[in-house]
């Protein structure tokens, strides 16, 4: 593992692991338990009507018997037909005892006796509110953060935590709350993380703790990705004022030296073209002056000498 991975792995939590995991549930084609089940129903009814037509009374009390006990074998064969829609699964419980999950859309039958729960395997987002925390610098921000997930292991999801939604909308929250104390919004050193400037490194490392949050609920993160993230009102004004201050800084650093470079460009063509010779003196007056011209804010106001440098 490299010294990045051993990072962005770093800190996160360690959950328990998991007690029972998903495995396909024995199940067969519903259409024949349809089939048999109906043929069931109307045999059961031919015998009561046989019934009426039988004259002895053991003949008719018999077909009754029979009649009653194949419809109601035949209704509770039927109850075990389940319809599964593409980006759906059934958990099959029996006695409270996890025997599979069925995840093969359409028409299937299981034992009867089971306890089926529908559960959801589509993509789904989640955006948490926005959160008011205190940065690496402790200065007060506001951000919030979609998460794109999805069920991978039904078993997981349904025994493991309590309801799995809950528990991925709680976990997410605390994922975004621990990577905005752990960074700083805007770092002062220029080699530092921070929240603003380096979102690519950040957005992984969420997306790695929130994976191992909520794992042992067999829920996969597809994505995850910040949506806000601001400084907080109160303080967002002088934020804004030290951000323009920093900007201020920059372009003068950047104008000065861009005049330096013409400066001496400029001496060392006059002095290579021998236009005029330029002692110590000559040559800090001209620095001084297109100094002046060139890092002043105003144009320069050309001021007329009728004497000579040294009068």
């Amino acid at each position: 593992m490299s010294t990045h991975d051993t990072q962005i792995t770093a800190d996160v939590p360690e959950m328990p692991a998991p007690r029972v995991r998903e495995f396909p549930a024995q199940s067969i084609g519903g259409g024949l338990a349809l089939l048999l089940g109906l043929v069931g129903l109307l045999a059961a009814a031919g015998m009561i009507a046989g019934a009426t037509a039988a004259t002895a009374t053991g003949a008719k009390a018999a077909l009754i018997i029979a009649g009653i006990l194949v419809g109601i074998a035949s209704f509770l064969a039927m109850c075990g037909l389940n319809t599964v829609a593409p980006g759906e699964a059934r958990v099959v419980q029996l006695f409270g005892r996890y025997r599979g999950t069925i995840r093969q859309d359409g028409l299937r039958w299981v034992n009867p006796l089971t306890s089926r729960t529908k559960i959801s395997t589509r993509v789904r987002n989640h955006e948490t509110a926005v959160l008011k925390v205190n940065d690496a610098y402790g200065n007060p921000i506001e951000l919030a953060a979609v998460v794109v997930w999805k069920v991978q292991d039904t078993a997981q999801a349904t025994f493991e935590v309590d309801d799995y939604v809950e528990f991925v909308s709680t976990q997410t929250e605390a994922a975004v709350r621990h990577i905005a104390i752990e960074y700083p919004y805007d770092a002062h050193e220029e080699d530092g993380l921070s929240l603003r400037g380096n979102a690519e490194e950040i957005t992984e490392k969420l997306a790695a703790e929130l994976h191992a949050r909520v794992e042992a609920a067999g829920v996969q993160i597809v994505e995850s990705r910040f949506t806000h993230l601001a400084y907080a009102p109160e303080i967002a004004s002088a934020m804004l004022q030290r951000q323009q201050a920093g900007a201020v800084v920059a372009a003068r650093r950047q104008i000065v030296d861009g005049a330096v470079g013409m400066v001496e460009a400029a001496i060392a063509r006059i002095t290579e073209r021998d236009i005029v010779e330029l002692d110590s003196e000559r040559k800090a007056a001209m620095v001084s002056n297109l100094m002046v011209v060139l890092c002043g804010d105003r144009s320069a106001q050309p001021v007329l000498n009728t004497g000579t440098l040294y009068q």
